[in-house]
């Protein structure tokens, strides 16, 4: 279960310098957080020089405290004409201020015109304060910040990046020992790219030796502020001080990438490369975007709770969290999807769990702007309707029409976009440095050095997988018209769902494993309002609703042994098979990989949740940028996790 996230609580010295009460110690120099981050950290690290003529630079952090060094970093970015293309910047903090307490410690040390807006910026995107990483994006996406919320021993191991620069700056060695430990050092030497700087003010012996051992060569530097001598450094090992590499970019000949499938999984995919100055063909079989789950009248949305924050709940909370930013950004853009705004409610299926998962909130001390335990009477006040008992109130959640959301995010991407649709992709073939698409007549439909399959079920088909299989789940939906429909207030969930809709409401939906009939059933309706009536008892008038007289619509979910969905880039079967022994121990990073091929598909009931994160991850591995998900947890959606699985129980079919 992740640690409980405990806030920075905001406190001065007679000075007037921020400090911390639980480290004693002042989060910058008396004589300026900024012009401290930038004699310290920027020309420690020889910035802005080192990101100019580059595509992207990295910057990693160990404290964000106020975020001082953040905002410098930018502000240099933005005032450099000849800068990197991309600003990537991770921080871990232990200890996060809320919004309102960040906005109100800038409005104190921040005259500076130009800082200014950048800090309200910060703060206006601030995330709801829970455990992980929150991807922020700046500036079109050109900088992004990833705020890792949580202890750093934890969380440094858990990144996947490759490091350009690293600010060393959390409370001092003695206050924060932790921090300033070889366990800490030996993380950053596993992110450090070729020629990786750091910079600190510290220049303790401990510290120099820990970072010496790990790899980096140090010596020390003209101090800040009357401070005789800081650290500056280089990776520059001796010796092997790790396994795998860091990530770097997919070496494409040319930015243009094949999407084929163009339902939420697919768009978001399109909008993400897009955003990043790739070209996209997508290849659909239907004549538009959104046609087959995707299509649905209304999706609903929300975080998962769940007693032991397990693998599925981070990965959920992750999410929706990351989806929540995006779709702001398509609406400030000017795009609407039916998106509401007044929360989602959800029923506990019983006295048991309405308890249980109520004790985990609280332990896990969830803010109430992420979700909110609520009586069986608030409940039903929150709805507008009885409801049978106690359950959760997620104030962000809500319901939107998926379709819409598949066109706004085409449209937010433009004319990076190429369709072909009206066309089914039957085979791929390897030609040269890129994959042909061709159709059943072996036809070529597209031709680039990288395909993502988002085609759902048939993806594992397309892209040749034996070990990454899928199955279908039917779900049939039922449209009450507004005659008969409930005056419910909010989409509400529990043992089935219920979204109002302008012209009624939406419920269901059925859950019919490998049945693939597309058929509308009276049986399948009769069910969606049984589940209707448990969930809303004071709902009398279901109970005398003709089912036969009722319209539906039916689709299907793709769905993994795990549940969980397929995001990342697929393996190589064939190579894997022929080293089946040597791999029979192996991580996921030793798995080969087929080179340009990816996937981000099988998400189940959750792709508004999941479809922007699993987009973004599969950009930011192109692209060879920080993951926006901890390691392990994107290690948990690996394509390959079925080969993997095989292997190490020595199950691999060599045939």
């Amino acid at each position: 279960m992740s640690a409980k996230l405990i806030p920075a609580i905001p406190a001065f010295r007679d000075d007037g310098t921020p400090f911390s009460p639980a480290y004693d110690d002042i989060y910058h120099s008396a004589a300026g957080a900024f012009a401290q981050a930038e004699h310290v950290f920027l020309r420690g690290n020889g910035l802005p020089e080192r990101w100019r003529g580059r595509r992207l630079v990295t910057v990693v952090e160990t404290g964000f405290g106020i975020g001082a060094n953040f905002l410098a970093t930018w502000k240099a970015w933005r005032a450099d004409p000849e800068r990197c293309e991309r600003l990537a910047f991770v921080s871990i903090e232990k200890h996060p201020f809320s919004a309102a307490d960040l906005n109100a410690l800038h409005a104190r040390m921040v005259d500076d015109a130009t800082l200014a807006p950048l800090a309200g910026q910060l703060t206006q995107a601030w995330p709801i304060l829970t455990p992980g990483l929150h991807r922020l994006e700046f500036e079109d996406g050109r900088v992004t910040l990833t705020i890792a919320f949580g202890d750093a021993l934890d969380l440094l191991p858990r990144l996947w990046l490759r490091a350009d620069a690293f600010y060393l700056d959390g409370f001092s060695p003695a206050k924060n020992p932790d921090l300033w430990s070889p366990p800490v050092f030996k993380a950053l030497a596993r992110l450090a790219g070729e020629g990786a700087t750091l910079a600190t003010y510290s220049c303790a012996g401990h510290v120099r030796r820990g970072l010496t051992d790990a790899g980096f060569e140090c010596e020390k530097a003209q101090g800040f502020a009357g401070k005789r001598a800081m650290l500056a450094g280089r990776f520059m090992p001796r010796w092997r001080v790790r396994r795998h590499e860091p990530p770097v970019p997919f070496a494409a000949s040319e930015r243009h990438a094949i999407v084929v499938g163009a339902g939420l999984a697919g768009c978001a995919l399109a909008e993400r490369l897009a955003a990043r100055g790739w070209r996209i063909t997508i290849v659909e079989r239907h004549p538009h975007s959104g046609a087959e789950a995707s299509g649905n009248p209304a999706g609903v949305f929300h975080p998962l709770i769940s007693r032991d924050d397990s693998v599925a709940s981070k990965i959920t909370r992750a999410g929706f969290l990351y989806a929540l930013n995006r779709w702001r950004a398509l609406e400030k853009a000017g795009h609407a999807f039916a998106r509401t705004h007044e929360g989602l409610l959800q029923i506990a299926e019983d006295e048991h769990e309405a308890l249980a998962l109520t004790e985990a909130i609280d332990a896990s001390g969830y803010p109430q702007t992420l979700v909110q335990s609520v009586s069986a009477d608030q409940a039903r006040a929150i709805a507008g309707l009885g409801v049978p008992r106690a359950g959760w109130f997620y104030p962000e959640g809500g319901a939107l029409d998926p379709a819409a959301l598949c066109a706004a995010l085409c449209a937010q991407a433009g004319d990076a976009l190429t369709w072909r649709t009206g066309i089914a992709a039957q085979t791929i073939e390897r030609d040269g440095d890129a994959w042909t698409v061709l159709d059943a007549g072996g036809r070529t439909i597209a031709r680039a050095p990288v395909v993502v399959f988002a085609n759902a079920r048939d993806a594992a088909r397309l892209a040749g997988l034996r070990y990454g299989q899928t199955r279908i789940v039917r779900g049939q939906l039922t449209r009450l018209p507004p005659s008969v429909s409930p005056g419910l207030r909010v989409p509400l969930i529990g043992d089935g769902y219920a979204v109002p809709l302008a012209d009624g409401l939406l419920t269901g939906a059925s859950y019919d494993v490998d049945d693939t009939g597309d058929d509308l059933r009276i049986e399948s309706h009769a069910e969606n309002l049984e589940r209707l009536a448990r969930l809303l008892p004071g709902f009398t008038t279901v109970r005398s609703i003709e089912p036969a007289t009722l319209a539906g619509r039916v689709a299907f979910r793709c769905v993994t042994s795990d549940r969980l969905p397929m995001i990342g880039p697929l393996a190589d079967e064939a190579a894997s098979a022929a080293r089946a022994d040597s791999l029979r121990g192996a991580w996921p990073l030793d798995l080969p990989r087929a080179s340009g091929l990816y996937g981000s598909f099988a998400f189940g009931s959750r792709g508004l949740v999941w479809a922007s994160l699993g987009a973004e991850l599969v950009a930011s591995q192109l692209e060879g940028e920080p993951w926006p998900l901890e390691r392990d947890l994107a290690e948990a959606l690996d394509p390959a996790r079925q080969l993997q699985r095989a292997l190490r129980q020595g199950a691999l079919d060599r045939t």
